[in-house]
């Protein structure tokens, strides 16, 4: 056996009817478009959301809402996290954006936001894009520093 004598089971495939290919055939004339109107022309596409005319839905609702373009996503680490590293040994001196970005917490090209959930023990200097206040708070009763950048 090779590939070039390989063929599929009897009876699995079959040709189908060619249509517009003259009346002898069957399927000549309007070639199953059925007669005249819009859908039997050449070339015809309906737009997306087209309604026969209706007002479309997405022209019928209202419009709402607002998108900031000058937003800035921040990726939150919460302290109980860096807490976590820390026990762990994964982290040792000062916490920088590139030592978080060394143990997965974030991307390279994300903003980092410091969150206040859980608590800090060890006294570290945390550098890094945003803080909430509470996060802040916990660094310094730590005995710790919250550098912006």
């Amino acid at each position: 056996m090779n590939l070039n004598n390989i063929k599929p089971a009897a009876g699995s495939t079959f040709n189908s009817k060619r249509i517009g290919r003259g009346q002898g055939t069957g399927k000549g004339g309007t070639a199953t478009k059925g007669h005249k109107g819009q859908k039997a022309r050449a070339g015809y596409s309906q737009k997306i959301g087209f309604e026969g005319g209706q007002m479309p839905l997405q022209r019928r609702l209202p419009k709402f809402g607002f998108k900031n373009v000058n937003r800035k996503e921040f990726r939150g680490v919460n302290l109980d996290t860096i807490q976590i590293l820390i026990e762990n040994k994964s982290i040792t001196g000062d916490i920088t954006k590139e030592v978080l970005i060394e143990n997965g917490l974030v991307s390279k090209n994300e903003l980092v936001k410091i969150m206040g959930r859980g608590e800090l023990k060890s006294a570290v200097s945390i550098s890094a894009d945003k803080f909430t206040k509470s996060a802040e708070e916990l660094i310094a009763k730590a005995g710790g520093k919250a550098i912006t950048l």
